[in-house]
């Protein structure tokens, strides 16, 4: 389906692209923590609100 090249190719550039968005999510750590600090937070509730609503969807089905 894919040539040895385009295989080698997408392997390569989904490493680097993974490496860069590493460094990038490291260098800008410090500031996710002063202006992030409670989103933690949301990302649960909205967790929870999509489990809530796969749970009624399955009692009620």
């Amino acid at each position: 389906m894919f040539s040895n090249g385009q295989l080698i190719f997408g392997i390569l550039f989904a490493l680097v692209f993974a490496v860069f968005i590493f460094l990038a999510y490291k260098k800008d750590l410090n500031l996710h923590r002063k202006y992030y600090k409670g989103s933690v937070w949301v990302l649960i509730a909205f967790i929870s609100f999509l489990l809530m609503i796969a749970t009624i969807k399955y009692i009620f089905v």
